[in-house]
C-alpha cells in the first residue's frame, strides 16, 4: 500500500474507529478463495488483512466488519450475488468478488484486474468506477 495512503486511512481509523473491522486473516481469505472459486485481488488481500472490514470512503466489506459497516461477508455477498444472477451472470463477473453496495441495491465488485465495478442490477450492466482499489479509497477518503 502506497505510504501516504497508509497514512490517510491510519488517521481516519484514530478518529473514526467504529468503522474499522478486524484483520483478516490468511485462513479466512484461503477459506473464502475456495469457496468462490477466485483468487482475491492483491489490493484487496492487503487492505483486509490490515483493516478487515471497514468504511474507507465506501464500505469495504471483509469477514469481521466493523460495528458501522454490517455482517455480511464478503463470501456471503457475493454467492448472494451469483445466485441473483445464476445464468444471467456477465462472464466479465463470474470471478468477481462483491465487496460493497451503492445503497439502491447495486453491487460494486471488485474483479481480476482489481478493477473496481458498479453493477447496475435493473440493466444488468456494468460501469467501470475505478481503476484500482488504492485508488478507490484515494478519492473518496475524505
Amino acid at each position: 500500500m502506497p505510504p501516504e495512503l497508509l497514512a490517510r486511512l491510519t488517521a481516519w481509523f484514530a478518529e473514526h474507529p467504529d468503522l474499522l473491522g478486524r484483520p483478516a486473516t490468511d485462513v479466512q481469505i484461503e477459506a473464502a478463495e475456495r469457496a468462490l472459486n477466485v483468487v482475491f485481488d492483491a489490493q484487496y488481500v492487503a487492505y483486509i488483512k490490515r483493516f478487515g472490514g471497514s468504511f474507507a470512503g465506501f464500505e469495504i466489506h471483509a469477514f469481521d466488519n466493523g460495528p458501522m459497516i454490517g455482517r455480511e461477508t464478503v463470501t456471503e455477498l457475493t454467492q448472494w450475488f451469483r445466485r441473483s444472477l445464476d445464468e444471467d451472470m456477465p462472464i466479465e463477473l463470474s470471478d468477481a468478488l462483491v465487496i460493497s453496495g451503492d445503497g439502491g441495491g447495486n453491487a460494486i465488485l471488485i474483479d481480476s484486474r482489481g478493477e473496481i465495478i458498479l453493477h447496475l442490477h435493473e440493466e444488468n450492466e456494468m460501469e467501470v468506477l475505478s481503476p484500482s482499489l488504492y485508488d478507490m479509497i484515494g478519492a473518496g477518503l475524505p
